[in-house]
């Protein structure tokens, strides 16, 4: 009988090379990135742009950056805060009037004016802050302001499913379908062509070539002492060194980064607006604990923010109504409801998550690092300013706390507490500033008594 050669490695190549081909070409067409859908056209016209001033004149301009400095903390334009809703405040009251309001409030109150008792009693009895400094012409320019229309709701765009592009387009999921069908396709086919081939080769009286036996590479190597012996030493080692670095992580908790139930920003109120950390956490001044800060610290802003007032145009994390929302929820637990503008008496605790966790025999003073030794906050937490979502930034270790004590030089300006010892401890190690570490940083009682 003739022998030919073996058919069955040429036709498992052909179906290697084939799966390869395919399934390549369904990685690239699944990671394409699907055509940008054509921008919805703003028929809505720009706040501000083309707006007829009221009767009297005024600049809506000039009058908005004096609301924003002056108005803004009590009123808002379209909802009631401390005080009412503003826009259209002029139909609603003479402008001579609204000059003697914006004046002085509670001398028209105490006149018995009736408009201005009526706006006393509805607001809660809320006494607004006289601004005699205001010209006629600075309260025209927010009169014209507060008169401009409010804005057309831009219209919502319904996003399609994910997987889908633009209208016209074809779905993702319906080219990988197709291309998946083209693929079973071609196996069977590759499946039926060898099937006829070996029937072919059968009837000719063609024989395969048999494979010549080969020993198995593990019996080889099970066979070879020396490398069983270097196998056994190099996977020792790497066991030990593996069992070690998981038994140095526990405890560890470097980048734990929980949800909150109400969603805070540091972003936000540290980067964005400025606020310094210590407004909030203000027992990290003179306490061995930053401490959690109470709701009240929260109203003490968000009284009258009840909305999201980020810049349309910036780049957040979440939407505007994400954080609206979670604004909703701090009104929900502290009792305050914002449309009469007081506390309702229910209040539900805020079980918030802790993450900085330092365990018992680690004794760690905030007001001593903060308030003596002047170290930043981000020294130790990180750059909170620019954290959507808190997480421990430091590995909080006995190792870590030791470098720091041996990095950072003591700070002697205007600080007398330390001034007589670092004199004479300066001439002893022939420095002109002491580490915490030369100071005592690293007797073991410091942190662990």
């Amino acid at each position: 009988m003739k022998k030919v050669g073996n058919h069955n490695s040429i036709s498992r190549n052909l179906y290697y090379s084939l799966a390869f081909l395919l399934a390549f070409s369904l990685t690239s067409l699944a990671q394409a990135p699907a055509a940008p859908a054509p921008a919805a056209a703003t028929t809505a016209p720009a706040a501000g742009a083309s707006m007829a001033a009221p009767a009297g004149g005024g600049d809506a301009a000039a009058g908005k950056a004096l609301f924003n400095s002056n108005c803004a903390a009590c009123h808002k334009l379209d909802a009631k805060a401390t005080g009412p809703a503003l826009r259209n405040v002029a139909e609603r009251h003479d402008k001579e009037w609204l000059y003697k309001w914006i004046h002085n409030s509670s001398e028209m109150i105490k006149s018995g004016d009736a408009a201005a008792v009526k706006l006393f009693e509805e607001n809660n009895k809320s006494v607004m802050t006289a601004f005699p400094q205001l010209s006629t012409t600075d309260i025209d320019n927010i009169i014209a302001y507060t008169s401009e229309p409010a804005p057309a709701a831009a219209p919502a765009t319904s996003a399609g499913p994910p997987g889908t592009h633009a209208e016209g387009g074809m779905s993702n999921n319906l080219i990988l379908g197709a291309l998946a069908v083209v693929m079973i396709i071609l196996i069977v086919m590759l499946f039926l062509v060898t099937r006829v081939l070996k029937k072919i080769a059968k009837a000719n009286g063609v024989e395969y070539a048999a494979a010549e036996p080969t020993m198995s590479i593990w019996k080889a190597y099970a066979k070879n002492q020396f490398l069983v012996l270097v196998t056994a030493i190099f996977l020792l080692l790497a066991s030990g060194y593996y069992v070690y670095g998981f038994l140095m992580q526990i405890g560890v908790d470097q980048g734990y980064e929980p949800v909150q139930p109400i969603h805070y920003s540091h972003k936000i109120h540290a980067g964005d607006n400025g606020i310094d950390c210590k407004y909030c956490h203000s027992s990290a001044r003179v306490s061995k604990n930053a401490g959690i800060p109470s709701l009240n610290v929260c109203m003490n802003c968000h009284k009258n923010i009840a909305e999201f007032q980020g810049d349309k145009d910036s780049t957040y994390a979440y939407s505007k109504e994400y954080y609206t929302g979670e604004i909703q929820k701090l009104y929900e637990a502290v009792g305050w409801d914002k449309t009469a503008q007081k506390y309702t008496g229910k209040t539900h605790p805020v079980k918030w998550v802790r993450i900085h966790n330092l365990p018992d025999f680690a004794y760690f003073n905030h007001s001593q690092h903060v308030t003596v030794a002047g170290v930043e906050c981000q020294k130790c937490h990180g750059p909170v300013q620019t954290y959507e979502v808190q997480k421990q930034f430091a590995p909080l270790t006995m190792g870590w706390c030791i470098n720091c004590h041996r990095e950072t030089e003591v700070k002697m300006e205007g600080n007398d507490y330390y001034k007589k010892i670092h004199d004479e401890l300066s001439k002893r190690y022939g420095v002109d500033k002491l580490t915490a570490a030369q100071m005592g940083g690293l007797e073991c009682g410091k942190c662990h008594y």
